[in-house]
């Protein structure tokens, strides 16, 4: 599949889920977590669906820009879409604090992301 429709794809289906996990946080588990793990769980939302339109940026650069630099900054960004977002998710659904730690590399892949797709758009203007 090429790079740009593949990451149409993972964009599409990610808001779709960043989508689904809102609802759920705010119809089901609203009356059932203590309001800092429900607030954890709205910042892995808001993050989750940022990053889909990121990935949806991606696609849309990857038929624009030559090399791989922004492949990489796909997959960056899906990366730290599970680390960052599912780390949130998990922590608010278990109350297992340590989860936490996980959520700054998951950080650190979405700046990452987004540097390497500005650098490949410099570049390739």
């Amino acid at each position: 599949m090429p790079t740009d429709r593949l990451f149409l794809v993972l964009g599409s289906a990610s808001a779709a889920v960043a989508v689904a996990a809102g609802a759920f946080g705010a119809h089901a588990l609203r009356a059932r977590l203590a309001p800092e793990l429900l607030a954890a769980f709205e910042t892995g939302v808001r993050y989750h669906l940022v990053h889909a339109v990121g990935l949806l940026a991606v696609a849309w650069a990857s038929s624009r820009l030559p090399g791989g630099a922004v492949a990489w900054a796909g997959w960056l960004l899906l990366a730290g879409t599970v680390l960052f977002s599912g780390s949130l998710y998990a922590l608010a659904l278990t109350g297992v604090r340590a989860l936490g730690a996980v959520t700054p590399f998951g950080g650190a892949a979405f700046i990452a992301g987004w540097l390497l797709l500005a650098w490949a758009a410099a570049r390739g203007a």
